[in-house]
């Protein structure tokens, strides 16, 4: 049930108090109920669940449970109704001793979204502990010629209650000699002191024995009971007497030990022996009381010795009795209170519960991280704590309720920057000076895929040499992700795309895990200039981020091809070896162009530069009147015929690429001299005749000139554009290529097989007609080959029209 304060049936004041109590709710944001001390287990306390505003349904979905400081399970809450009821066996004496307030505070805990609420459960003190004594007998020792009305100190019960249930009052049985007095002190203690009715007579009767009663307030009432036993002495008429009965002393709780506490002095009217006191602590007083201070019984100095604590015991009273050296011998009484003061002694105690440990680093500001609470076990001042974290963490404390605090995110995180915080809790109290306590809780930051795999470059250009092994390792793509685990796991994989008809996963393939590119197949040259790879790397994490880089694979030319010979007229090349027959008439001067040797090349730059020369064996030896252009393969004569020279001639022509090594082709053409007016040489059976006038011999020298010209411009025009690729393919490897790994060509030779050279000032770069298809995008028109070549000088005009090389 909740808690108000019942003060009769009175309808105002009962409406005043629910009243107050429904204002004390709403301000201080926490439910108070009381429960009696020793309620069986099952007692009703509260309807916590329809007091927080929680439905019974989202009580087990929400996670609702009770924790209460120091882990007891003293009260329960059941799940099915939401009432919290008494699980365990309730103590007030135990739980708080003779503190006025008792109470449990739990802390409710409910999730998705989280709340926390402080629930208050008073326990009310029954009365259930009766008064006790510390002795069950007190002996006294009265002199018998006391006179009536005289006082002696009795010690009093203690109850172990609160309240009125601790409100003691007694009785002693009916005598005639004795009577009780009972005074309450400034600090709400009893003295018993046994009145003395009439005159002892020790002749008469020796001891006396008494009951004492004491009777607490509780309803019902309880008792307890201590025999008092009076011996009468005889003799002495003076007892010792303080110059007060009580003295009040208040000490420091931090005392050292042999501190003076008091200087007790007491006097005796009688003279002599009996005039000389001696002073004890009485055995009316506790083990506990002895075990603090001590007394000198010749100067009735009172000294501390031991610790003092006065969170363990806040007030000590010490009984003394100051005794005469007569044979027998009077007591003087009197009790010395003392009371500590609290000093700030004791540091601030932290606990923190940490609740949702790791944090992703994509929690919302205001998540809660761990619950934190505080206590001091001083008093006042010194037990006001205040907390507070370390500077630069992304964290902030929230009071929740007195000296309860939750830690939340109080900015974003990134754990790509900072994957954990040591997050320090420092709680400071108001003492002077103050005391501190730090207590540390390690939050570790959990990764969520929240960065892409980066690579260090957007395009990568790679050099391969034709021909390479199936299965060459070319290059291998790295990407860095700078998440952890699972996101971090970096797969690569190859973008595909449809390369002049065929998948690019047919040319290359991509190793998932390492990131090594090799190629399929041998790649060609001629068939490819550029590939165009795209290489994509995708992390393992939940939804997965990627990216993609570019690979520039250019495939550099190998000498893989011999030169073709081309017949004149014919649809295209003929091999590596071919014969053709020619007439030559007798007449022929110097410098006559007999035929020429047409030849291509289906390598690129160097290897595709073709030269001619006339081989050794020819027929005729030294008086061989023929010649063989270096670069142009045009056949000449080399002086005028005669006689002499035989009438038909075999001459073999050695066409060699500049490759490394050479690869050559060979063309037999039969020279038969004959008289000026027969039939016009003939390169082949298909070939087509040729004039060899006089007027066409000089129109050719006038062509040789305007071709040397165009040999002139042609090169320089090419000279030009091979510096400019030089220089572009130098930029492009110190940015990028340097650092790709081809494991199928080196350095080196891929810049000496990618070069451009025209190293004859006879020779000519030319576009051949053969188109071949360069695959890099797979979008545009075929690029033309470069061959260096020189240009034919014909016989006439006729045969201008097949002056070009194709490829």
């Amino acid at each position: 049930m909740l808690y108000f304060h019942r003060a009769g049936s009175e309808a105002p004041r009962l409406l005043l108090w629910l009243l107050l109590l429904a204002a004390w709710r709403a301000g201080s944001g926490q439910l108070r109920y009381s429960v009696p001390e020793e309620a069986k287990h099952g007692t009703f306390v509260g309807r916590i669940a329809q007091d927080l505003g929680l439905q019974l349904a989202e009580l087990v979905p929400r996670l609702f449970r009770v924790a209460s400081r120091g882990g007891a399970d003293l009260l329960e809450v059941n799940l099915q109704n939401g009432i919290l009821f008494v699980n365990s066996r309730l103590d007030r004496e135990e739980l708080c001793g003779r503190s006025a307030e008792c109470s449990v505070h739990l802390e409710v805990l409910v999730e998705r979204p989280l709340q926390v609420f402080h629930v208050e459960v008073e326990v009310r003190d029954i009365n259930d502990n009766a008064p006790v004594f510390s002795r069950p007998e007190q002996r006294l020792f009265i002199l018998e010629s006391r006179l009536p009305g005289s006082l002696f100190p009795v010690e009093g019960a203690s109850d172990l209650d609160i309240g009125a249930n601790a409100e003691l009052r007694y009785k002693l049985n009916s005598n005639e000699y004795f009577d009780l007095d009972v005074k309450s002190n400034e600090e709400g203690t009893n003295m018993l002191k046994l009145v003395l009715k009439k005159p002892l007579d020790r002749e008469e009767t020796q001891e006396h024995r008494l009951l004492l009663t004491a009777v607490d307030g509780g309803r019902p009432e309880l008792t307890g009971t201590v025999q008092l036993l009076v011996s009468v002495l005889d003799a002495n008429d003076n007892a010792p007497e303080f110059d007060k009965p009580v003295y009040n002393i208040r000490l420091l709780e931090n005392t050292p030990n042999g501190t003076l506490v008091i200087k007790l002095n007491a006097s005796d009217a009688d003279e002599g022996i009996n005039k000389e006191i001696d002073y004890f602590i009485s055995n009316l007083v506790l083990e506990e009381v002895k075990s603090k201070f001590v007394i000198n019984s010749e100067s009735g100095e009172i000294r501390v010795r031991g610790d003092l604590d006065y969170e363990e015991y806040n007030l000590y009273e010490i009984n003394v009795d100051a005794v005469d050296r007569s044979t027998f011998p009077l007591t003087g009484h009197c009790k010395v209170i003392v009371k500590l003061l609290d000093v700030n002694d004791n540091t601030p105690e932290l606990t923190i519960t940490s609740l949702f440990l790791p944090v992703k680093e994509d929690a919302p500001q205001g998540t809660v991280i761990a619950l934190i609470s505080v206590s001091d076990r001083d008093s006042g001042p010194n037990g006001q704590v205040t907390c507070s974290l370390e500077p630069h963490v992304p964290f902030k404390l929230l009071s929740t309720y007195k000296n309860h605090y939750s830690l939340v995110l109080d900015s974003a995180l990134d754990r790509e920057s900072v994957s954990g915080y040591d997050v320090v809790v420092r709680a400071r109290d108001a003492g002077s000076p103050p005391r501190w306590a730090s207590a540390s809780v390690r939050v570790e930051v959990a990764d969520v895929n929240d960065n892409a795999p980066q690579f260090a470059q957007a395009e990568y250009t790679v050099f391969v040499k034709e021909n390479n092994a199936p299965g060459c390792h070319i290059f291998t793509v790295s990407a860095q992700d700078a998440d952890a685990q699972e996101n971090a796991r970096v797969w690569y994989s190859l973008v595909e795309r449809r390369v002049g008809g065929r998948a690019l996963s047919s040319y290359v393939s991509v190793h998932g895990e390492s990131g090594r590119v090799y190629a399929l197949q041998p790649l060609d040259h001629e068939e490819l200039e550029v590939l165009r790879v795209e290489v994509s790397a995708r992390d393992a994490g939940a939804p997965s981020l990627g990216s993609n880089v570019t690979l520039q694979v250019f495939v550099l030319d190998e000498n893989d091809n011999a030169p073709w010979l081309l017949a004149r007229g014919a649809g295209g090349p003929l091999g590596a070896a071919v014969a053709a027959s020619e007439l030559v008439p007798r007449s022929a001067g110097a410098g006559h162009v007999v035929t020429k040797v047409r030849a291509v090349d289906l390598d690129a730059g160097y290897n595709a530069w073709l030269w001619f020369e006339l081989q050794a064996a020819s027929a005729g030896g030294a008086r061989c009147p023929f010649r063989v252009g270096l670069y142009t393969g045009e056949i000449s004569t080399t002086r005028a015929l005669d006689e002499l020279d035989a009438a038909r001639q075999q001459l073999v022509v050695l066409v060699r690429d500049h490759g490394e090594p050479a690869l050559t082709a060979t063309a037999t053409v039969l020279v038969s001299l004959v008289d000026g007016g027969q039939a016009a040489p003939s390169w082949s059976r298909a070939s087509v005749a040729a004039s060899s006038s006089a007027g066409a011999l000089g129109g050719a020298s006038s062509l040789v000139d305007v071709n040397v010209y165009l040999v002139v411009a042609i090169c320089a025009v090419s000279s030009l554009l091979v510096l400019t690729l030089v220089v572009w393919a130098a930029v492009r490897c110190s940015s990028g290529a340097a650092s790709a790994e081809g494991a199928c060509v080196s350095g080196p030779a891929a810049a000496a097989a990618a070069a451009l050279v025209c190293s004859s000032a006879v020779g000519s770069w030319s576009c051949s007609q053969r188109r071949r298809q360069r695959v890099c995008s797979g979008e545009g028109p075929p690029k033309a080959d470069l061959m260096a070549f020189s240009p034919s000088l014909p016989h006439g005009p006729a045969s201008s029209e097949n002056d070009n090389v194709s490829f």
